[in-house]
């Protein structure tokens, strides 16, 4: 027996129906690429995305096609985020901190029909347009008398010509709602990035889980700024949870300092921020030095890499803002695990509480996982014992775009390529990438551990610990580090910051003192071109 309910998919354009409808006076306010403040609301965007539907009706754009994007967090890269996946295309989101060349390739690979992108961008579009097969029109994200001139950009159009002129009376198109939605692509670390293709379906699925309390908790009531970028797994989805909540969205366009980031969250009454701890860290530092406060941020979300323990505390205790460390990936549209306390925690010492902060949190409805030992058998959940972190559910994906890779599952699991353990309470915690775990005599040495100790040191800004060959231990840990600016530590003193920390093997065996740690296009560290650039390094004890 079927139920007897009505039957709508879950589609897109619903969410920027609903916001309008429900939320219309809603303010969406953008730090233009110009400078200033731009200011609308949910029902601007709604009114906007439909006439951006049917300049793509106009261009003659297919169901399915792509539409590429190079472009900041703002109202324009929004409205092509309904829009275009609205009327049934697929909106491609390409990160513009990509080599020009791998930027070619993926919107040759993807076969995008129209790119849209930033000025601050023009000089990647100029590199990049003749290589660049597919696409039948390039389109500037700024007023038509911006429209950057001479440009050798063939069918290059300003965005408000181009939907200008459209009206707004436009009905959005009603399909399936696994209907491909939008496609990113992994960073490509190594080999060539792949594309996790997201339907409406699991979008939708996603802003609802994205939403819930023991989430990023958003409400009508809130003031969110995200910070992680629109071209990073679409904001972690935080534009989609915006829209099904109405709250005020707040977007910092291409000013990421310090400075700039304080100063929206001050002027925009932001309580919600969500961004990856190299931001945070600008952020923190600038506040710091001016002895500043937060009078509105309340909480915020830190996820693309592990948090040092020094910023969970530093915005805690110094400025009363709740930090919830996150973990998910671009293959997981991206959320898996967020992680908020149990009630149960409520009258732990705060020291243990602190340990449970310090993890990558509890599985969110909607995310299956369970770690897998060297004999493939699923680890138990204790949270000492390791193992390959699995994950299952319907916003993880199943297949790579194009097939590229082959089957990605095993027995329906998505293998993460992560290690982890997992305690009774559901806690899970990322203690390498499994590329980057160091083995040394028979045991493991989590790289995390040793990032986070060194990252405690007042003079330290940023560290990044990789296994270097040892004959008699296989590997020992070594600590690149890079300091604060007039900051100064020796290798003796910061050795021995890490004593009592950890257990005496698992401490380093040395200090490489670097200008930076390398960092890919999402802001993670690249230890794979750490090693390269240390490959002539020994070890001091050889």
């Amino acid at each position: 027996m079927l139920g007897l309910m009505q039957q709508h998919p879950l589609l897109i354009s619903s969410l920027i129906d609903f916001a309008a409808r429900h939320h219309g006076d809603g303010q969406v306010v953008s730090r233009r690429v110009e400078g200033d403040i731009h200011r609308y609301t949910w029902a601007d965007v709604q009114r906007r995305s439909k006439q951006l539907a049917k300049a793509l009706d106009d261009e003659g754009l297919k169901a399915g096609e792509r539409v590429g994007t190079l472009a900041w967090n703002g109202y324009r890269h929004l409205e092509l985020y309904f829009g275009v996946s609205g009327s049934e295309r697929v909106l491609h989101t390409i990160n513009p901190r990509l080599l020009p060349e791998q930027i070619a390739w993926i919107a040759n690979h993807a076969e995008d029909q129209i790119i849209c992108f930033d000025t601050t961008f023009l000089p990647i579009i100029q590199g990049i347009h003749a290589h660049c097969k597919t696409v039948k029109r390039w389109v500037a994200l700024c007023d038509a008398d911006k429209l950057p001139q001479d440009t050798g950009i063939p069918n290059l159009v300003s965005y408000e010509a181009w939907i200008g002129a459209q009206s707004p009376d436009y009905t959005w198109p009603v399909f399936d709602e696994n209907t491909a939605s939008s496609l990113c692509y992994t960073s490509g670390t190594t080999g060539n990035p792949k594309g996790a293709l997201y339907s409406h379906r699991s979008t939708v699925l996603h802003a609802y889980a994205s939403a819930l309390p023991d989430v990023m908790g958003l409400s009508a009531s809130d003031s969110a700024l995200p910070v992680v970028p629109m071209f990073h797994v679409n904001a972690w989805g935080m534009p989609y949870s915006a829209a099904m909540v109405g709250c005020k969205l707040v977007f910092p366009g291409p000013a990421l300092d310090g400075k700039s980031v304080y100063e929206l969250i001050e002027g925009e009454k932001v309580t919600f921020a969500a961004g990856v701890p190299t931001v945070w860290q600008m952020l923190l530092g600038y506040v710091g030095q001016n002895k500043l406060k937060f009078s509105t941020l309340k909480r915020t979300v830190i996820g693309g890499s592990a948090c040092p323990p020094a910023m969970i505390t530093a915005f805690r205790d110094q400025y009363g803002v709740d930090v919830l460390h996150a973990w998910g990936m671009t293959e997981m549209s991206p959320l898996g695990t967020l992680c908020s306390l149990k009630e149960k925690h409520r009258d732990l010492p705060e020291a243990d509480k602190m340990k449970l902060r310090l993890k990558q949190g509890r599985a969110i409805f909607g995310v299956d996982m369970k770690i897998v030992g060297a004999d493939g058998q699923d680890q138990p959940w204790d949270g000492t014992t390791y193992g390959d972190l699995y994950v299952k559910g319907p916003w993880i994906l199943g297949r790579y775009f194009k097939d590229e890779g082959g089957d990605p599952l095993e027995d329906g699991w998505f293998p993460t390529g992560d290690v982890a353990t997992i305690d009774a309470d559901g806690f899970m915690q990322i203690t390498d990438r499994s590329k980057d775990v160091i083995k040394s005599g028979g045991e493991w040495i989590s790289s995390i551990d040793v990032e986070n100790t060194a990252m405690a040191h007042p003079a330290v800004a940023m560290a990044a610990c990789i296994g270097m060959p040892h004959p008699k231990w296989d590997e020992r840990p070594i600590v690149a580090v890079a300091l604060k600016p007039g900051a100064q530590v020796t290798r003796e003193e910061l050795l021995q910051f890490f004593e009592g920390k950890m257990a005496k093997w698992q401490i380093p065996d040395d200090v490489v003192f670097v200008d930076a740690i390398p960092l890919g296009a999402t802001g993670k560290m690249l230890k794979t071109k750490l090693r390269e650039q240390l490959k002539d390094y020994k070890l001091p004890s050889l």
